[in-house]
């Protein structure tokens, strides 16, 4: 199970655009919780907390305890507004988890030993990481922070691809449910220079 983190939150009695401007002067973040059996909260948070919490993994991808006048919401990250200039939050949206309830959330993907392996030794043959993170399905508890790759036996011409991910219990991925072409690259390790084969016409 990934460690929670927690975040106070306070509850905000103002709304509008005239409003979240003002709290954003005042160095705050304006927000919602929303979701689960409860009605959704109007909440601010301290912008310097938030600016430093969002440079880390699990901001965006494991269960965050918001902790609002004592009661603690279980959450996930579902929005995050950024000016389009400025280092400024404008705006976050949390969703509440229930532990019986199956969640769906994007899981960032940790690739390890890809220098030690014979296509990382090899100067002929280019490793890409087609994808950076990937949609699970599991329950609240089960979350990973991230799950790894490992890298360590790839060779040029072999492909990895999400059926071939080991997941942590309770962990699945929904694509793969889809059929196979759901089934995507995660790492492709091909000899440098080597081109596509062309699609047939």
């Amino acid at each position: 199970m990934a460690k929670s983190h927690e975040i106070k939150v306070v509850r905000r009695d103002v709304q509008g655009q005239g409003a979240s401007r003002r709290l954003r002067h005042a160095g705050v973040v304006p927000g919602i919780i929303y979701g689960g059996d409860r009605e959704p909260a109007m909440v601010q948070f301290n912008h310097n907390e938030i600016w430093l919490a969002q440079f880390n993994d699990w901001f965006y991808s494991s269960i965050i305890d918001l902790n609002l006048d004592g009661t603690i919401h279980k959450v996930l990250l579902r929005d995050m507004q950024r000016h389009p200039y400025k280092q400024l939050i404008m705006h976050l949206d949390f969703q509440r988890v229930s532990d019986n309830e199956v969640l769906h959330a994007s899981v960032p993907l940790t690739f390890i030993n890809e220098d030690t392996s014979p296509a990382g030794k090899s100067s002929d043959v280019l490793v890409t990481h087609e994808l950076k993170e990937v949609s699970v399905a599991c329950l609240p508890k089960d979350l990973p922070q991230s799950i790894v790759v490992d890298l360590g036996e790839l060779k040029a011409g072999d492909v990895i691809y999400l059926s071939n991910l080991k997941l942590p219990a309770g962990v699945e991925i929904p694509a793969l449910k889809l059929g196979k072409g759901h089934d995507d690259a995660v790492v492709i390790a091909k000899t440098a220079g080597a081109e596509e084969a062309p699609a047939a016409e």
